[in-house]
């Protein structure tokens, strides 16, 4: 009972440490993001992705990185680009890049990992577009596609747009909008958006990294994926990185955590021994997790869902190998053995990070101030548009529920022992 205890409160304390390590890059992120997306405007980005050209691509992708957003956000607005007549290519690219070309994501990557991890996310993110496409074109979907044009076009009637933070005409000078005061609501209202969205998977992430942590042997690493933890795993034959690369997706499956919360599980993975290549396929994966796939599936239909998860599983390790070779063939590729494990690190220390954390934080308050500001005036407002939860948000609430439970019983544990 007594290690139980220790190990508990060795869990909870590493959770927190990594969160409190992350918090700056989590924070600046999200304020660059909200002051994009409220900037730029997406009022012509509809019609001008008609086709599966390259211009349309790049569009898709320019769009996708200035929307960058969590998954489940950047799923809404990939189906109305999609149902707005959208070709499939660049609406993948859309979505792709808006999810993986992140700029928060960048920072967070570079605190527990290393800048090889940080450049094979954007470079193997714009690999990972570019593989979609001629998979695209390479299968030709046409009757999947018209059969999810068909289905969307049936639900229509369902749907309601509550994005309000593109209604500034695409001639506004953005110096005038930077002395309106109904602007910086906007900024905040995306910002506090920005954590609305993701919180729940950064929580449950980062309460499963310390979990792993300091529970899961080296052993279960070493059955799963092969290759680790023996005299190879420093430098594995091309089969363990393939295994490893598949392997990866399939892990993140099951986790049920977006790409801001799988980042610490990565490092945990990267500590264990696992190689580039398998580290980054599960940091590619938000998009094929189980929720993710229920969602396509209610947008698109079963069939159309099934194709969109074959497609990024393939690409995605296709992704990972080129970028894991790439930087072998540059002598790049970074040396666990050379790696500090974030676990190992002192997280609550005065140094650069904590500096950052308490200025960003100081930062942060006049937007949420703004948002709050705005909720206040518009309360008599809200209505109740019922229907209730998802099973999704039953599910997300309870674990999010047992979390806070058990970072707060590991802490007084960790706090007392």
């Amino acid at each position: 009972m007594t290690d139980f205890l220790q190990q508990w409160g060795e869990a909870a304390y590493t959770s927190v440490g990594f969160f409190w390590m992350a918090l700056w890059a989590f924070v600046l992120g999200y304020i660059v993001s909200s002051l994009i997306q409220v900037f730029v405007t997406r009022a012509r980005m509809r019609s001008a992705m008609g086709d599966d050209g390259m211009k349309p691509m790049a569009l898709g992708t320019f769009f996708g990185f200035i929307s960058s957003s969590c998954s489940f956000a950047a799923l809404s607005t990939t189906r109305a680009l999609f149902q707005k007549g959208a070709a499939l290519a660049p609406t993948m690219a859309f979505m792709l890049a808006s999810t993986n070309l992140v700029i928060e994501l960048g920072f967070v990557i570079a605190i527990f990992l290393s800048w090889q991890f940080v450049v094979a996310e954007y470079v193997g993110g714009i690999l990972l577009i570019l593989l979609a496409w001629v998979f695209i074109k390479v299968t030709r979907p046409d009757k999947l596609t018209q059969g999810a044009r068909d289905k969307l076009e049936d639900d229509s009637d369902d749907e309601h747009d509550h994005d309000h933070g593109d209604k500034n005409s695409d001639d506004d000078h953005w110096m005038a909008r930077l002395q309106q005061s109904d602007t910086w609501q906007k900024v905040g209202n995306k910002y506090v958006m920005e954590w609305q969205m993701v919180w729940q998977d950064v929580l449950l992430g980062f309460t499963v990294a310390g979990i792993i942590s300091a529970f899961v042997p080296s052993a279960f690493f070493e059955w799963l994926f092969v290759g680790v933890g023996t005299e190879q795993s420093a430098n594995p034959g091309f089969l363990a990185v393939l295994q490893q690369a598949v392997v990866g997706p399939v892990a993140a499956f099951f986790t049920f955590i977006g790409s801001m919360g799988n980042i610490p599980l990565a490092a945990v993975l990267f500590g264990e021994g696992v190689a580039f290549a398998g580290v980054m396929a599960f940091i590619f994966s938000d998009l094929v997790v189980l929720p993710v796939i229920r969602i396509n599936a209610r947008y698109y239909g079963w069939k159309m869902a099934l194709y969109i998860t074959g497609m990024l599983f393939v690409c995605l390790v296709g992704a990972a190998i080129i970028m894991h070779y790439g930087l072998v063939a540059l002598d790049m590729l970074p040396d666990p053995s050379a790696w500090s494990s974030p676990a190992e690190q002192q997280h609550f220390q005065l140094n650069y990070g904590f500096v950052l954390n308490i200025i960003l934080l100081l930062l942060s308050a006049p937007l949420i101030y703004m948002w709050w500001k705005q909720r206040q005036g518009h309360e008599h407002h809200d209505h109740d548009h019922g229907g209730g939860s998802s099973w999704k948000d039953k599910l997300m609430n309870s674990l999010s529920l047992i979390a806070v439970i058990w970072l707060t019983g590991g802490l007084l544990s960790h706090a007392f022992a």
